[in-house]
């Protein structure tokens, strides 16, 4: 089964491992029990569906959940139902490959209008006059 993020793009099954272990928190016994906790593991360097650009993006993204490997790790253990977290992992995947698709608008530098620069010099200049007469007074 693949996961399709977009018309382009789509992740293949062997680019994708899950691991499911016991998760904490509420469940009473159960949780003891069944491992319903998932941790998906995309192997997103090695994928050759995503272009470069969009993989570099996808590491910055991922932040500490990218590996020294290349690999982004997602888990999963919201819920008591190992197919839930499953399907939560899967669509956080996607949801950041998306996040990665997106390229970043280019920063075009911006000048300071020369009635700004004015304006600051003078605030500058009357700041400097009120701190000159804090000086010590002359006793003559």
């Amino acid at each position: 089964m693949t996961i399709r993020v977009n018309d382009r793009i789509s992740i293949e099954d062997w680019e994708i491992t899950e691991q499911f272990t016991q998760a904490g928190g509420p469940g009473g016994q159960n949780v003891n029990k069944v491992a319903t906790a998932v941790e998906l593991r995309f192997e997103a360097e090695r994928s050759p569906n995503l272009p470069e650009a969009v993989k570099s993006r996808l590491r910055r993204v991922a932040g500490r959940r990218w590996t020294k490997d290349g690999a982004l790790l997602i888990q999963v253990s919201e819920t008591r139902h190992q197919a839930r977290n499953r399907e939560i992992a899967r669509d956080r995947l996607v949801e950041l490959i998306r996040q990665a698709l997106e390229k970043p608008k280019r920063r075009i530098p911006t000048k300071p209008t020369y009635g700004s620069k004015k304006r600051r010099l003078k605030a500058k200049k009357t700041r400097g006059e009120v701190k000159a007469l804090r000086g010590k007074v002359d006793p003559d």
